[in-house]
């Protein structure tokens, strides 16, 4: 009894270091390698955009009346214990991709785990999307802030109700998630070839 006790208490050990070096991993990619190809994240963001498109009536519309679009189409979070999130996207205006971009997040307390979302940012003023443009790293709720978008009835999106330059979608395995918070997350420019 006490041995498989012991064994169990080891493996989850174990399984405790390897997901906080996969977090670090996540948050930190040590290499070029290890980072996504211009073309893997533009048939990425084609996908999520589909998706999108397909989830939210008048997303379509939505979408091509913004300014621009920065779509990470996998965001991992994970962590043990210290967790974060990090994902890779492009930024597009006129349906084109103009820049790539990595987004990160940290965060502190008790998570053991790890999941995968979609994250939309939309610029609904040309103002937001020069200044987020021309910095060297924009960190949402510090550079500007970002409002989380939820759906009015239908599942349509209200943009009467919309009065923020920058809104945000995210997209969870089960659909558009809500009572999420992109405050502190930090959006970098990338040399994508």
């Amino acid at each position: 009894m006490v041995r498989q006790l012991r064994v169990g208490i080891h493996g989850m050990c174990l399984a405790v270091a390897l997901t906080g070096t996969t977090a670090l991993g996540i948050l930190w990619p040590s290499s070029p390698t290890s980072a996504a190809s211009a073309k893997v994240i533009d048939a990425g963001v084609d996908e999520a955009i589909g998706k999108f498109e397909e989830e939210v009536k008048g997303g379509k519309s939505f979408m091509e009346s913004s300014k621009g679009i920065l779509v990470f189409p996998r965001v991992l979070k994970g962590g043990a214990g210290f967790g974060g999130e990090y994902g890779e996207g492009a930024l597009r205006i006129g349906g084109k991709t103009v820049d790539f971009y990595s987004m990160l997040q940290g965060s502190f307390g008790f998570q053991l785990g790890g999941e995968i979302k979609t994250v939309y940012l939309v610029f609904l003023d040309e103002g937001a999307l020069k200044r987020f443009r021309d910095s060297e790293g924009w960190k949402a709720g510090v550079d500007g802030s970002v409002s989380l978008v939820t759906l009015g009835a239908g599942g349509t999106i209200d943009t009467n109700n919309l009065k923020d330059p920058i809104v945000a979608f995210v997209l969870g395995q089960k659909g558009l998630m809500y009572n999420l918070s992109l405050e502190g997350t930090k959006f970098t420019k990338q040399n994508k070839k």
